[in-house]
Order: C-alpha cells, then structure tokens, then sequence
C-alpha cells in the first residue's frame, strides 16, 4: 500500500499487489468524475505538492465530501506513481476495483469442476482495443479478461474512456505475464485456444467447461511463447471477402460466443 508520503511498498505476503487490487486513475477531469461517481469507491486522492487552483479545490472538496483521504506528494512522485508523467496534471486517484483479482485467487474461488470462459490479452498494444475488450466481456457475462501487467496497456485513463467506464467493474483477471497468467489457468483445468484464421471454426468447435481463449497482438497475431502453449486454434470464419476483423471486433464476438455456449 501507500505510505502518507505517496510511496508503494511491496506487499506483505500472503496479501495482494496495489496493483491487483485499485484502477490508478490520473488527470484533474478523470479524478473528479471519479470522485463524482456514486458507484465508484476512491481509496486516496494524491496530489503534487503546491498545486493551486479551482480544479485543485473541487477535487479536495468532493474528496471531502466523500470522506476520501487527499495525501500530498512531490511532483515527481506523482508522475511516478501515476505512469505517465505528461498528463497527470500533478493529480491522482485510486479506485477500488471490486471485480479485479489475481489469477491465483479467481481459480482458487472456483468450485470444482465449475465451468469458466476467460478471454486472454496477449501483448495488445492499442489502450482503446484493451478497453472495448474489458467492455464487450463484462457486457457478455464472460468470467474473467486475463490482462497481465507486463505487456499490454495498464488500465488508464484511455482504456477506461474506451470502455465507457466499465473498465472499473471489469472481470479483471491478474498476473506478472501473460505466459504465467496461461499456466496458472491451465493449472486450474483450462483448456486454452488461440484465436488464429488458420484453426477451426469458433462457432462449430465442441469446447470444454472450462475454457481460456487468447487474443494476439493487433499486427503480428499470437506470439510465439504463447503459441507454444496453447492445445488448440480457434478461428471466426468470415465471408463476403472480408479476411479479418480487428482484435475488438473479434473480441467481441468471442466473448458473447463463449457467454452463449456457458448458458
């Protein structure tokens, strides 16, 4: 957690990561719309030493209104914590997301041999693609969105403007690579697909109850550590002379494809 100073420490064992656990959201216009949603729950609001301003004080009254703690912090800490030192505007907030958790404890909450659909995000690099994915899969009913910390854009202001805010009540699944988030899947008994043109159709597969379907990179497809440890290729056949559809789209489809199947 964070020290009154805006320091991340790491956590104690046996409890989760900050990062598993708040959406970091940055900028004056995002933090307040944070702090005016009703639905969200703000942990702390952090903010650069010496900022001034009307934005400043909107924020440190909705803050108060809400009984949200407001720390102060050094410009450069800010820009650390926050992860992108051109548009954090010297504020910060974290919002709790009740539905993220690490891949570890989503399998461990399962019943046994309960059935399960997870989308995978392999090294996608657009925020907006990560976003509408978050938003179709929520939006379908899908158990989890494996989005791993490393590799593929962190939940931002971007992605949660892409997902029409949904992004905070997302599935979230965690873990430090997507090649360790897989195997702890196919630890719990999941079979995993790769969605490639070259496998069998999506719609006529017979799938199993607990399946675990990876999206590829928007240019260059599955990577090839991941394609190593799939058991199988998935495909959205397509017609009218249309050779693919974009990793959102297909996404999408995806998701109310295996959501269907679950029902």
């Amino acid at each position: 957690m964070r020290s009154a100073s805006g320091e991340r420490g790491g956590p104690e064992p046996g409890t989760r990561s900050p990062k598993d656990t708040f959406i970091t959201v940055y900028g004056r216009k995002p933090v307040l719309e944070a702090l005016h949603d009703a639905q969200l729950r703000v942990d702390k609001v952090i903010l650069a030493d010496g900022l001034r301003g009307e934005p400043v004080r909107a924020i440190t009254a909705a803050a108060r209104d809400r009984d949200v703690p407001v720390q102060w912090a050094s410009a450069h800490r800010v820009k650390v914590l926050a992860g992108n030192g051109r548009h954090d505007q010297g504020v910060l907030a974290d919002v709790v997301a009740p539905r993220m958790a690490p891949v570890g404890e989503f399998v461990a909450a399962l019943a046994p041999g309960a059935p399960a659909s997870v989308l995978v995000l392999d090294r996608l690099t657009n925020p907006a693609n990560v976003g509408m994915i978050l938003r179709s899969s929520t939006a379908a009913g899908l158990d989890g969105v494996l989005l791993p910390r490393r590799g593929v854009p962190a939940i931002d202001p971007l992605v949660v403007k892409a997902s029409a805010g949904v992004a905070f009540r997302a599935p979230v699944l965690r873990a430090g690579t997507v090649e360790e988030g897989c195997a702890e899947l196919a630890a719990a008994g999941f079979t995993l697909y790769g969605l490639d043109a070259g496998g069998e159709s999506l719609l006529d597969a017979e799938l199993p109850g607990r399946v675990a379907l990876v999206l590829g990179n928007e240019t260059d497809g599955l990577s090839e550590s991941v394609r190593s440890l799939v058991d199988g290729l998935l495909a959205i056949p397509m017609h009218g002379g249309v050779e693919s559809l974009g990793v959102a789209s297909a996404g999408a489809v995806a998701a109310f494809e295996l959501a269907r199947r679950a029902r």
